[in-house]
């Protein structure tokens, strides 16, 4: 068996209505689908929710449950706030550019460009506090290749000594060095 992409992916959000109307103003998503029921159907639970669903292009849906019955929404408090996020891919810097500008005038905190070598990425938080990414790839063919040449090997030597490799030290030369 091999999989054949990502049907969903699904998080748990504040409030539905808001969480849809936030996607499809600040990122240009479509509402495609909405289900609620009064129980879940896996476990039968009777646990009423709304699930709604985006599209994020390319197939790619992005969901949320909004779950009135629950304790409120936390997360995990020993992993850093940085470590969760979606990642989401715009075509061009401009993309990138644009995008930032608008999240920030809307009064969305924004972090970057933040140049990652191989793509640029700006970082904010969705009204659920669920970390979001966008990205610009930037990497070169040989980049790609550089990088691959050495994934198995620097999976090992973290194995053993969970310590960062040097293997692709050379994403973090000054620009102009990355051949």
């Amino acid at each position: 068996m091999k999989i054949k992409q990502i049907h969903h992916v699904a998080y748990r959000c504040k409030d539905a209505k808001e969480t849809v109307e936030w996607y499809v103003k600040h990122l240009n998503m479509d509402f495609v689908l909405a289900i609620a029921e009064n129980e879940v159907p896996s476990t039968k639970a009777p646990d009423p929710y709304m699930h709604v669903f985006l599209d994020a292009g390319h197939g790619n849906v992005l969901a949320f449950f909004e779950l009135p019955t629950q304790p409120d929404m936390g997360r995990d408090q020993n992993t850093p706030a940085w470590v969760q996020h979606l990642a989401m891919e715009v075509d061009s810097m401009e993309a990138l550019l644009a995008a930032k500008e608008r999240l920030v005038a809307a009064g969305i905190d924004v972090i970057g460009p933040v140049n990652h070598t191989i793509f640029k990425s700006i970082y904010f938080f969705d009204p659920n506090g669920h970390r979001l990414e966008l990205a610009c790839n930037t990497a070169t063919p040989e980049m790609m290749q550089k990088l691959d040449d050495v994934k198995w090997a620097m999976l090992e030597e973290w194995s053993q000594t969970r310590k960062a490799p040097a293997h692709a030290a050379w994403m973090h030369a000054p620009a102009g060095d990355h051949a």
